[in-house]
């Protein structure tokens, strides 16, 4: 089975990024054949700094690698280091409907918190099609917000084998349903554009300040505390198994917890938790070349992949006119 995924090089990785998708692509590349890019494409969307660009996606590098992806059991890449996925939009975009990109929760979402439409905005589900379809992917795994955009490649793979006869695979949404969602430090949905993250690699001071930030409720010491909504308890089990979790469960429920011993506690877990992956991204640093050397491979293992796709969908809508 093929699994791809890839993530924005929008900022520092936090552990919202890890858990929904991260942990499961260092799980997946054990037993599968797991494609992972670093999509930079994406990320011009919202990044409009050349130089910022440039630093997230090497600095993205080196969190995926430090945190476990291993290049020798994953392809793993640089979206723009395979620009067949631009011709592949474009094919894409002439079966793509317009009433099925403005239904898309993503664009109205963003449009709603006051950011300025463009083409890129608009056209960003049938570019992260294309980075699905140009592999063969038969699942992706995503964050509940994200399914509809693989449910978008599903119709616009559909309605493009309809039209030019079977070139794609269909994919599927891969959603890990127990942490589809994970809260931020205020409550909401962790996401960097609201500024409610705990990062990964943050220094000590910046991880427990994020940590004690983490909101609760105004229950009295001696009485019992709600689990259910509460970000400080459903971030705990986030680094817990079962048996943790029911304690962790039991302690909520039984007077006399306080919440900033508990955020005291989980900082020290946290801060644990990454310790190997703080020291391998160091090392990853001071081989900045290794880095660079393991993308350019990957992204020729990517292009070995993709080049069957496109060509084949080339073939299919006539663009091949030599061949005559």
């Amino acid at each position: 089975m093929r699994i791809l995924s890839g993530i924005q090089p929008s900022g520092s990785l936090h552990i919202g990024n890890y858990f929904a998708m991260i942990k499961r692509m260092i799980e997946y590349q054990e037993n599968h054949e797991l494609l992972c890019f670093i999509a930079n494409y994406h990320a011009l969307t919202t990044v409009y700094d050349a130089a910022t660009l440039r630093k997230r996606t090497v600095d993205a590098a080196l969190d995926f690698l430090a945190l476990g992806l291993n290049p020798d059991k994953a392809i793993f890449w640089v979206q723009s280091d395979t620009p067949d996925v631009q011709e592949l939009t474009w094919l894409l975009s002439n079966v793509t409907g317009v009433g099925l990109l403005e239904r898309a929760h993503s664009y109205k979402d963003k449009i709603a918190k006051g950011i300025s439409p463009n083409h890129g905005l608009f056209a960003y589900p049938v570019l992260m099609a294309a980075d699905i379809l140009l592999y063969g992917s038969d699942k992706v795994p995503v964050g509940r917000d994200q399914k509809q955009h693989v449910e978008i490649a599903r119709d616009i793979a559909l309605r493009f084998n309809s039209t030019y006869g079977e070139t794609f695979v269909v994919p599927e949404a891969d959603i890990e349903s127990s942490i589809a969602t994970i809260p931020g430090t205020d409550g909401q949905k962790m996401s960097k554009s609201y500024g409610n993250t705990i990062d990964i690699f943050a220094d000590e001071k910046k991880l427990r300040q994020s940590v004690m930030s983490i909101k609760t409720d105004s229950t009295p010491v001696e009485e019992p505390k709600p689990t259910d909504g509460n970000p400080l308890f459903e971030i705990y089990c986030l680094f817990l198994d079962d048996a943790g979790k029911a304690e962790l469960r039991q302690r909520f429920e039984t007077p006399g917890l306080r919440y900033g011993d508990v955020k005291k506690e989980l900082f020290g877990v946290i801060w644990d938790y990454f310790s190997e992956a703080r020291n391998n991204r160091k090392r990853y640093e001071a081989d900045i070349q290794y880095v660079y050397d393991v993308l350019k491979k990957g992204a020729q293992k990517a292009r070995e992949i993709s080049a069957y796709y496109l060509d084949k969908a080339r073939h299919n809508v006539g663009l091949d006119y030599k061949f005559i």
